[in-house]
């Protein structure tokens, strides 16, 4: 699956601002409408609020019966996305159209935005039996009806790791040819271009010509994949090659990467707060199944997830996880209109511990099914532990988000939470909460 890498050092060529053009306002508009959409190397959904990629990878290929119980596991332990395996038939056995349906239904199902990706190209031209981006166009044209439809919550992984290290210099030709067929026939999808060299781009063909490759998006709505193993062992090299990106206003996102591999071992620490500080998503690699000497690569072992692996946990529950800095996609809570929900916060305060029981009303006329709820402590409070809702804490702000029994908030109703925290100094009741976006008032 990965191969030992050499480094090597490349220049970053000039770019020109016309390269950068956006399409025009009505085109970048009926995009917003239908999906997923990039605008000022920012990813952003279908209602344009920024979305940043906080998933795994699921071996939906090879572990077909495993994909329903994945899928809500990887939900439950706080992740926003998830990228699935498929295959195109020519190394493996096809993923059809029904079966990429049930695929996308379940995501949509678990309120996870679904990166499909085609797997059978990996280490084109030079592993046995890898075919190009353009038989893995092909696969695209031939499921293409059951993807209609699903651009609020699809993206499209052209294809696994294009090129290994022969040949990788066509990558940008055949980049650029992949996504006009994409276009030319329909896809109004986010297309995701995964790098050469195995996905880990050492010899920066994909950092280099990335500028050229998004300017030839008709639609410019390509987002760029590097994948993070050996190469990048240390703060440096996953600062640099991050920094080229995001100053340029590319999109980039860390499609896969480990906390150890046989080509090296790659400095997740570093991976995770660099993707943090800039915004930039990351999909770990992977749930559950690996083989071949890579099992230390397993999230979940024996795809349990109450029996997660020291990556898993690091992943899951570490600084700069997951469950710390992952944010649910808009498209998947129905909100409340303006000024029409309440909170309440009870506060019930022993000094260096508290409990606070939180209660949100709605008061408006349609029912909210999903919800987030924001507000910031106003001192140095900090949860540890809390029921009838996940709750995740950077400094002083604090987002908490339904479980699946506290999910909808009917007309008139109500749904409570609450939690633990300790608390230096003086404690007290926040100054303002919103709800999926919007204001409530306090009661």
């Amino acid at each position: 699956m990965r191969r030992r890498l050499a480094t090597a050092a490349g220049a970053l060529l000039a770019i020109a601002a016309s390269l950068l053009a956006v399409p025009s306002t009505a085109h970048a508009q009926s995009q917003a409408e239908q999906g997923f959409h990039v605008s000022d190397g920012r990813l952003l959904d279908a209602n344009g609020k920024d979305f940043v990629l906080r998933g795994v990878n699921h071996a939906h290929a090879w572990y077909p019966t495993r994909t329903p119980q994945a899928l809500k596991d990887i939900k439950a332990l706080g992740a926003n996305s998830v990228r699935v395996v498929l295959a195109t038939g020519d190394r493996w056995t096809k993923n059809g159209a029904a079966d990429v349906a049930a695929v996308v239904t379940q995501c949509k199902q678990n309120r996870l935005v679904c990166v499909l990706e085609a797997h059978d190209t990996t280490g084109y031209g030079e592993q046995a039996g890898a075919v190009s981006l353009s038989r893995a166009v092909d696969y695209w044209l031939s499921i293409q009806d059951v993807l209609k439809g699903q651009e609020k919550y699809v993206i499209l992984n052209l294809g696994n790791e294009p090129h290994g290290n022969s040949g990788y210099t066509a990558w940008t030709s055949d980049t650029q040819n992949a996504i006009k067929r994409m276009r030319d026939a329909g896809f109004d999808h986010t297309l995701m271009a995964d790098a050469p060299n195995w996905g880990q781009d050492w010899a920066f063909t994909m950092r280099d010509n990335a500028a050229k490759v998004f300017a030839g998006d008709p639609d410019r709505n390509t987002v760029f994949s590097i994948h993070m193993y050996g190469v990048f062992d240390t703060a440096n090299e996953v600062n640099d090659y991050l920094n080229r990106f995001t100053s340029q206003h590319l999109p980039l996102a860390i499609g896969e990467f480990g906390n150890a591999h046989s080509d090296g071992d790659p400095d997740e620490d570093a991976i995770m707060a660099a993707a943090q500080r800039q915004g930039v998503g990351y999909l770990g690699w992977s749930w559950s199944g690996n083989g071949g000497g890579v099992e230390y690569l397993d999230l979940a072992t024996d795809f349990d997830a109450s029996r997660l692996s020291a990556w898993g946990r690091r992943l899951f529950e570490g600084a700069n996880g997951i469950k710390q800095t992952s944010r649910e996609a808009s498209v998947f809570a129905s909100g409340p209109a303006d000024g029409s929900c309440a909170v309440s916060y009870r506060l019930s305060d022993w000094g260096s511990s508290f409990n606070a029981d939180v209660t949100i009303r709605n008061t408006g006329t349609t029912a909210v099914k999903g919800w987030r709820l924001d507000f910031a402590f106003p001192g140095q409070q900090k949860i540890n532990s809390a029921w009838n809702a996940r709750t995740a804490q950077d400094g002083s702000q604090v987002r908490a988000t339904n479980e699946s029994w506290t999910e909808t908030i009917s007309v008139g109703g109500s749904v409570s939470f609450g939690f633990n925290g300790s608390s230096t100094g003086t404690n007290g009741v926040p100054a303002s909460f919103a709800l999926n976006g919007v204001g409530c008032a306090k009661s």
